[in-house]
């Protein structure tokens, strides 16, 4: 079994991982179109922003593709690791958040992403991240279901331990200590991974990349049509504050992003295009969007008999 990290490789994955989720949120859009802006690292290195703005069923769907080098970590990174403090650095990802136009389709976020701390050195140190989470603005069960039985499904060849273990650390990552709430209903985060080696553990990164559209798109066909009025709006608008308060006060990615030097605009396209912040808001008792909060908004096993 190799173990030595093959960046090539997986630069060509990631690639090639943005062209198909792009062409198929065209596809499902109908009539928006991505936009690539291509930009340079100042220490090496760069990527490719995707952006599709004003579609028929997307509001903002961003996929960025980053391959960026540094001569030094950030304290996002060596916080945890503080062992590779001033060492070098790359970092290869794809990170995408896409924001419906319908409140009835949730948004969804997904990243996969490889790092090696002293790529030239004798002992590299290497590992993978990522996975996919969802962010409902109204519930239903099926969608739930769904979504965490193919999480659940693309882990399962490597252990039956796997998605147990991510479903609960997404859980936990995705949640917003200020307000004692989750972002969302959950779905797989990872971090720091390289336990079954270079080969296995790419061949898992893969699984959860390619897992995300099976996953993903099927709920937006489903609910991209339903009517929906300024109530439904507005509920969305308020929501997605909540998506705005966590990626810029307690998102790990975008404060490495920022510390690292990274390009301003591409860290922040996972930001929605319009929000609405409202003081000491609730919803009425028995609503639907009081029941996101009451039954969804709780970590759960949506795959329990």
């Amino acid at each position: 079994m190799s173990t030595a990290p093959d960046i090539a490789t997986v630069k060509a994955y990631l690639l090639d991982l943005q062209d198909r989720i792009c062409r198929e949120f065209a596809a499902e859009d109908g009539t928006g179109r991505f936009t690539e802006d291509n930009w340079t690292h100042a220490e090496g290195g760069g990527g490719r922003s995707r952006i599709l703005t004003e579609g028929t069923v997307f509001e903002k769907a961003g996929v960025g593709f980053s391959h960026v080098h540094g001569k030094q970590l950030p304290p996002s990174a060596t916080a945890h690791r503080p062992e590779l403090a001033g060492k070098t650095w790359q970092a290869l990802g794809v990170s995408l958040v896409i924001h419906p136009r319908n409140p009835y389709v949730p948004a969804s976020h997904a990243n996969v992403r490889f790092f090696v701390a002293d790529p030239a050195g004798t002992k590299p140190v290497w590992w993978f991240g990522g996975g996919f989470d969802l962010t409902p603005y109204y519930g239903f069960e099926e969608d739930c279901v769904h979504w965490h039985r193919i999480a659940r499904d693309a882990v399962a060849p490597f252990g039956d331990d796997i998605y147990p273990r991510w479903k609960k650390w997404c859980d936990d990552y995705f949640y917003l200590k200020h307000r004692a709430e989750p972002r969302g209903i959950g779905g797989l985060f990872f971090d720091d991974f390289n336990a079954l080696g270079f080969e296995l553990s790419f061949s898992l990164l893969r699984a959860v990349g390619d897992a995300y559209l099976p996953a993903y798109r099927p709920l937006v066909a489903r609910r991209k049509s339903t009517p929906y009025g300024d109530r439904e709006r507005d509920w969305q608008l308020y929501r997605r504050g909540r998506y705005v308060e966590f990626n810029l006060v307690w998102d790990r990615g975008t404060h490495f992003g920022l510390q690292s030097g990274g390009r301003t605009e591409s860290i922040l396209m996972s930001l929605p295009p319009l929000v609405s912040f409202k003081y000491n808001h609730a919803p009425a008792p028995g609503t639907p969007e009081a029941r996101l909060h009451d039954v969804f908004l709780r970590p759960r096993d949506w795959l329990a008999p």
